[in-house]
């Protein structure tokens, strides 16, 4: 079967709760049993690279931070209207970068893929330092669990593996990856 959707995480892990989209990536692939028709990208910092991604797939799920609401933690979902739509009040990288990318796919008119961006608002984005505020921990499940709803409401259902990985160790193998030699 192929892919038809993908699972991006966006962000960068060196800039606090701003890598919440890697992290929440991570965990699935980790927790979860990811299905044939589902891809998993770890965004990072795609760029111009996103994309091929969005003239690529039927629809893209992207988990990020996002400028909306006033508390830390708050949860949105966004499709690519309305972020096209609120594109002069972008505030984080990660929004610019993606508003970008959905206005030159059209301006190009490229076939482009149906878009939900899954949100959270940001406590720090602007300290270094590869980690998550105690405020994105605490809605950490809650982003999670949002993520599971928007695919379950695409038909894709993950199961949870027996074993689980937690957020922690997510969080230090992605900030301190090892690499292996042969």
């Amino acid at each position: 079967m192929e892919n038809t959707y993908a699972l991006i995480g966006i962000g960068n892990i060196m800039f606090y709760d701003e890598g919440i989209g890697v992290y929440a990536l991570e965990f699935i692939r980790e927790n979860f049993i990811i299905p044939s028709n589902l891809n998993l990208v770890d965004g990072g910092l795609l760029g111009f690279t996103l994309m091929t991604y969005l003239s690529t797939y039927k629809k893209l799920f992207v988990i990020s931070t996002t400028s909306e609401g006033k508390d830390c933690g708050e949860l949105f979902v966004f499709d690519k209207e309305e972020l096209g739509s609120q594109a002069k009040i972008r505030q984080t990288a990660n929004e610019v970068e993606l508003s970008q990318m959905v206005e030159i796919c059209s301006i190009l008119d490229e076939k482009m893929a149906d878009l939900c961006i899954i949100g959270i608002k940001p406590y720090d984005i602007v300290e270094v330092k590869s980690d998550l505020t105690e405020c994105m921990r605490k809605n950490f499940n809650r982003l999670i669990g949002l993520v599971l709803e928007n695919l379950k409401s695409e038909g894709i259902e993950l199961k949870r593996k027996k074993s689980e990985v937690s957020l922690q160790e997510i969080i230090d193998k992605v900030a301190n990856p090892k690499q292996s030699h042969r």
